[in-house]
């Protein structure tokens, strides 16, 4: 599911609701998660799951293409960690 389908879905089940601000809405959501990660904050949406950061360090990669040898610099990358009703929905045990 991307996120124009989600908004769809969202506007379908609140006719009373503007398509426009249902995006607004989805995008303020997603927008708040990523500023939340970018200050080092864990995010976490109880039954659903917990958005957090891991520190990757800087190592020594190869090109693909080429076989050299190229740096890569440390980062912070996104990690997700499912939720217990989550599972259990996922599961058919809920």
């Amino acid at each position: 599911m991307i996120k124009s389908e989600l908004v769809q879905r969202i506007a379908e089940r609140n006719t009373h609701l503007y398509q426009r601000d249902i995006e607004n809405i989805v995008g303020s959501i997603l927008d708040e998660i990523v500023k939340a990660l970018a200050r080092g904050d864990r995010v976490e949406l109880r039954g659903f799951g917990a958005f957090s950061t891991k520190q990757r360090e800087a190592r020594v990669g190869r090109n693909p293409r080429t076989g050299d040898s190229v740096e890569v610099d440390e980062k912070l990358v996104p990690v997700f960690k499912t939720g217990k009703e989550l599972r259990l929905r996922l599961n058919g045990k809920a």
